[in-house]
């Protein structure tokens, strides 16, 4: 089993950037495929960025590539979401999740993931 704890978010201004991290405790964090998620008011919770455990490969939304980075550092534990160039619709609660072992074509969809911790809520203002 592993625990996720979010971190980094805030308001920001349009253009700006913002760097979230998700600290994970407990088992392996090398033996989990990793993803980060959002939700917006009233919305589904959508799929943003995934990261393999194997390859480190990685997948994004097509509304956010080009601008999100996903990694991991695997000696701290702890995944990351790059924010660049954010806009207002990027306004949301995320998430990051994990699974233990790949992804395969499923990296987008929640049921994947087996661990989700609280979310962080990031605001981008106009």
């Amino acid at each position: 089993q592993v625990q996720l704890v979010e971190s980094g978010g805030g308001l920001v201004q349009a253009g700006g950037s913002l760097r979230l991290s998700c600290a994970a405790s407990g088992r392996t964090f090398s033996s989990y495929s990793m993803g980060w998620f959002r939700q917006a008011p009233g919305k589904e919770r959508d799929f943003v960025a995934a990261i393999t455990r194997r390859f480190g490969t990685t997948y994004y939304a097509d509304s956010v590539k080009g601008r999100f980075t996903i990694s991991r550092d695997v000696a701290q534990n702890t995944l990351y979401l790059q924010m660049n160039s954010l806009k207002p619709e990027d306004t949301a609660v995320y998430y990051c999740a994990a699974v233990s072992g790949g992804l395969g074509t499923y990296y987008p969809y929640t049921r994947t993931y087996d661990y989700w911790g609280q979310g962080t809520q990031v605001t981008v203002s106009s």
